[in-house]
């Protein structure tokens, strides 16, 4: 089969994947919006049902189901279309900001991080099924919580146990507008600092008070000095929070830490150093609390992923697509977990745009369908 009768397939679908696109934007599915990222995986589910291709879902009590789909026999070497279904944002957003089209650009919350990759990778395996069309198998594979680290669920270990045995992974996370292809990725964790001091009034009994505030103001100091810049990886005290009014000493203060690592012994020996920081008292009788509530794994870079960037680019050129480049980011995905499953891996493969997990989420509509037809393309000579 000739690849331009695929890509014929996408320009007749076009106005298709334009209202899929639609329809899954307009549902409000933050991370915390269980019953709306349920919906979006119904809506993939009863897009795929005529096309025959089966869906199963991993549920989950305190986050969206995880849906795989499969195309084609998973017992011969298979490719994985990796995603998320969920968003960063709050519920009544849809509201005030539904799908909207101005000047080849679309808006909407999630429209390019990920609801327009989705569309994406749901229109390839379409035009690959009415055409009869297969090279490898495909597994799709769309996490219900990945914009809060699967906290709330155990889909870090399904999708690695799903990725298992795939040649190559794909994953349709936000495209960049200079054609660049993710290869590497730095992980990511939150952790929390909670200082317990003791109250005391200011002006009558401040010898009786124990400032929490003034043992965070040490520890945020010695938190700060553990970035290193030349290794990559960076610690940033982002949130503060403690005390109730001026004229009393602090019983309380709360701090936020965001951290950016580039390997897991990167990640461990922060962890660790946090630990010594929490355990160290610069003021008398207060008392530090430390918990990781978010931890995103690096997307290491593999000899594997580099070689597969190389065959695509190759496949895209020929084709007459744009060359693309290979890039790091410090931002998580989920192809931390391919990857980590042996898969070599391309991430940002998805409709390209600016502003994601912002009011200013803006996507290209052309590349939509461009994209599409590029990872036809891909799927259709791809041998690794």
């Amino acid at each position: 089969m000739e690849l331009k009768q695929l890509y014929n397939t996408i320009d007749a679908n076009r106005d298709e994947m334009m209202s899929l696109w639609e329809k899954l934007v307009n549902i409000d599915c933050g991370s915390g919006n269980k019953a709306g990222v349920d919906a979006v995986g119904q809506i993939i589910a009863d897009y795929l049902q005529p096309l025959s291709i089966p869906v199963r879902f991993y549920r989950s009590e305190k986050s969206g189901n995880m849906l795989v789909a499969e195309y084609g026999n998973m017992r011969k070497p298979f490719v994985a279309f990796i995603g998320h279904m969920d968003t960063v944002f709050k519920d009544g957003t849809v509201a005030q900001r539904p799908f909207t089209i101005k000047d080849g650009k679309a808006y909407g919350p999630g429209v390019l991080d990920m609801k327009g990759g989705i569309t994406i990778a749901l229109s390839v395996l379409k035009a690959m099924k009415e055409n009869g069309y297969i090279n490898y198998p495909i597994k799709l594979i769309l996490a219900g919580d990945e914009e809060i680290a699967h906290q709330n669920s155990n889909a870090v270990a399904f999708i690695k146990e799903e990725c298992r045995g795939a040649v190559a992974a794909f994953n349709f996370e936000t495209g960049f507008m200079d054609n660049s292809v993710v290869v590497e990725r730095k992980g990511v964790f939150r952790a929390i600092f909670e200082v317990y001091g003791r109250g005391a009034h200011a002006g009558n009994s401040p010898q009786d008070g124990r400032s929490a505030i003034k043992e965070m103001a040490y520890k945020i100091l010695e938190l700060e000095e553990l970035t290193n810049f030349e290794e990559g990886n960076t610690v940033n005290v982002g949130v503060i929070e403690g005390g109730t009014v001026a004229n009393a000493i602090p019983a309380y203060c709360k701090t936020v830490v965001d951290v950016r690592f580039v390997d897991e012994a990167s990640e461990q020996d922060y962890k660790e150093k946090f630990k010594a920081i929490a355990a160290v008292q610069h003021v008398p009788d207060t008392t530090t609390k430390l918990t990781f509530p978010v931890v995103f794994s690096a997307m290491s870079k593999m000899a594997a992923t580099m070689d597969l960037f190389e065959k695509v680019n190759t496949i895209l050129v020929e084709e007459g697509f744009a060359a693309i480049h290979p890039i790091k980011v410090g931002g998580g995905s989920d192809s931390a977990y391919s990857v980590s499953a042996g898969v070599p891996t391309l991430c940002a493969m998805g409709v390209q745009g600016t502003g994601n997990h912002t009011v200013d989420e803006t996507a290209d509509v052309e590349s939509l369908f461009t994209r599409a037809k590029m990872m036809l393309a891909i799927m259709g000579r791809l041998r690794v």
